[in-house]
């Protein structure tokens, strides 16, 4: 298969790390761009980056010279781990400039004309591409966005509920990880021995970005899924994984053996499955009451897989369970590469 040269946005921050790392070795890609903030430009990657990962700076990165977002990228493909501030504008300049652009950033999720998606659940939202590029008079650009981290864990878990049963309502309290506020974003002594009974912005795309993902694309617009969703968000101190609380009123009762297999029969697409960051299963259903764990579960399938237990009846609603995500892989990086796979599966992605 032909290698596609991608450009990572905000190479040097928490998810761009995550980025650089994973698309080391990768199949398909070849990192051949860094780009970070002017105070960083002009240095080599290696000296510009705060390496927080683990594993060492992948070889083929360490020596790459970071760019600013004003400067000439070769690449085909970009991934942005831009802060809000900075995607802005610089996202939507850079689709003009032709680039297929695949955001973290929450700028443009709900824009009605931009695919909000995760490749298990929503891959047709791609079908928005053309309209979007007559909408915005792009020419080989384009914008895709992945969901908020904890938007991903709860939708992948939703996600056979809807298509088993029909989903009325649901109510989702999460325990968010410290690595989701960035690399400084939160100080030890802040989040020791302490619950942060708020997340500013989180709710409020709990409570609209799984309407979108859930709904349908009518060839001109997005028709969001008739749900209503209560959202409570918190952050407390885990290093990585978010894990979510969730009750559900269903449209079609249904048993405790049924919502088992419903969880334990979800798949994606085979033509998802088969992009090479896809895991094996991208939902698991755990049997064990003391599960999911963020230290125990949290890096199954590589970190792409989302790990639902705890199902039990709902006195409120019909059914309530707990989901885990790995934040920063399934939830940001991993995410991001698994929609730069699709985009090159389905064709939008041009070698040049």
């Amino acid at each position: 298969m032909l290698r596609y040269r991608v450009g990572v946005l905000g190479a040097t921050g928490a998810v761009g790390q995550y980025l650089v790392s994973l698309l080391a070795d990768h199949p398909w890609f070849d990192l051949t761009e860094v780009v970070a903030s002017d105070r960083s430009a002009g240095r080599t990657y290696a000296e510009a980056a705060r390496w927080r990962m683990p594993d060492e700076i992948p070889p083929p990165a360490r020596e790459l010279i970071v760019k600013d977002l004003e400067s000439e990228l070769k690449c085909d493909l970009l991934i942005s781990a831009l802060d809000p501030a900075a995607a802005e504008t610089a996202e939507e300049r850079l689709a003009n400039k032709g680039f297929p652009v695949v955001s973290n950033s929450s700028n443009h999720r709900m824009d009605q004309d931009v695919p909000l998606v995760i490749p298990e659940v929503n891959p047709g939202h791609l079908d928005a591409i053309p309209v979007q590029r007559r909408n915005r008079g792009l020419a080989g650009g384009l914008l895709l966005t992945n969901p908020n981290c904890s938007t991903i864990g709860l939708v992948l878990a939703l996600k056979p509920l809807q298509d088993w049963f029909g989903l009325e309502a649901l109510q989702v309290t999460t325990m968010q990880a410290i690595s989701g506020a960035g690399l400084d974003g939160i100080s030890a002594a802040a989040i020791h021995d302490n619950v942060i009974p708020h997340i500013s912005g989180e709710e409020e795309k709990l409570e609209v970005e799984p309407k979108k993902i859930l709904g349908d694309f009518d060839g001109e617009q997005f028709r969001p899924a008739a749900l209503a969703i209560s959202a409570h968000c918190n952050r407390v101190p885990v290093l990585d994984g978010h894990t979510e609380s969730i009750s559900v009123r269903l449209r079609t009762k249904a048993t405790a053996e049924e919502l088992s297999a419903a969880f334990r029969g979800f798949r994606a697409e085979p033509s998802v499955s088969a992009l090479p960051s896809a895991p094996a299963r991208p939902l698991v259903l755990t049997e064990d009451d003391l599960r999911p764990q963020p230290r125990l579960d949290r890096d199954l399938g590589g970190g792409m897989t989302v790990v639902v237990g705890q199902v039990r009846p709902c006195s409120v609603l019909d059914w309530k369970f707990t989901a885990l995500v790995n934040n920063m892989v399934r939830g940001a990086a991993g995410a991001a590469i698994l929609n730069a796979e699709l985009l090159v599966a389905g064709g939008w992605v041009v070698r040049s």
